[in-house]
């Protein structure tokens, strides 16, 4: 096994013309950051062996204590797992914490709404070639968006309407088979949390239209144009943006 170097020694720098405090990490970040860093250097797999407590604690020059205190905000995610007779192996990142973590945070209810909108581009408009692919060998896809968007033609009430909205782009997601998107589908649920009050309903049917538009054209093979559609469907919150700071 490679070296695990330990936490270097973090101190105060005082100039004469800056006096302010350099803010300290958290020990049991940069802990963790170490152990991380060590799986990658290492080229660890999930299910083989890490060193044992004891080992690594000595090995970085911490107590035990602090050891477990990083060790446990790992294994929440699953990037270790701590099992009665083996003590700590690599784990599988644990995407649906992930996503429940990141919906939660305070970050993603106060952002900007333009950071939301260019968000939601990059990350929507990104996994069309790979939904377009998936689409042309599984018919079942465009059947699963359609049938979202005839319910949402029939929406009568603006729950209803935000719900079946949201279904229809993290239907988007799921079916480009890029799992780890997903973790980011709560920013999906901001957005449209965000935005749900300024969408009229005179504006619904053009939303409705605009869904198929984009479904068709990736069944069709036509990436480019579907991306297009998607992307001007987005930014039409932009002009609503100034109301919902």
């Amino acid at each position: 096994m490679g070296p695990l170097n330990p936490p270097a020694k973090l101190a105060h720098q005082v100039t004469p013309t800056m006096l302010r405090t350099i803010k300290r990490p958290k020990l049991r970040d940069v802990v963790t950051d170490h152990l991380k860093r060590y799986i990658q250097d290492e080229r660890l797999k999930p299910g083989d062996r890490l060193p044992t407590e004891t080992e690594l604690a000595d090995r970085l020059g911490v107590s035990r204590l602090s050891l477990r205190e990083a060790t446990k905000a790992l294994e929440f995610l699953g990037i270790v797992e701590a099992k009665p007779g083996r003590g700590l192996t690599v784990g599988r990142m644990d995407m649906d914490r992930v996503t429940a973590c990141l919906g939660f945070h305070p970050a993603l209810q106060d952002a900007n709404p333009q950071v939301l909108i260019d968000t939601r581009i990059v990350i929507e408009t990104g996994i069309l070639p790979s939904l377009a692919q998936r689409m042309g060998k599984d018919a079942s896809i465009h059947t699963r968006l359609s049938a979202i968007n005839a319910e949402l033609k029939q929406a009568k009430t603006l729950q209803r309407w935000t719900e079946l909205d949201l279904a229809f782009h993290r239907c988007l997601l799921e079916s480009s088979g890029l799992a780890p998107l997903m973790a980011f589908s709560d920013v999906l649920a901001a957005f449209f949390r965000r935005f749900r009050e300024s969408v009229k309903k005179a504006e619904w049917s053009g939303g409705v239209a605009c869904h198929q538009q984009i479904i068709d054209e990736l069944r069709a093979g036509r990436v480019e144009k579907a991306g297009q559609c998607l992307r001007s469907h987005i930014e039409s919150h932009k002009l609503r943006a100034g109301d919902s700071k």
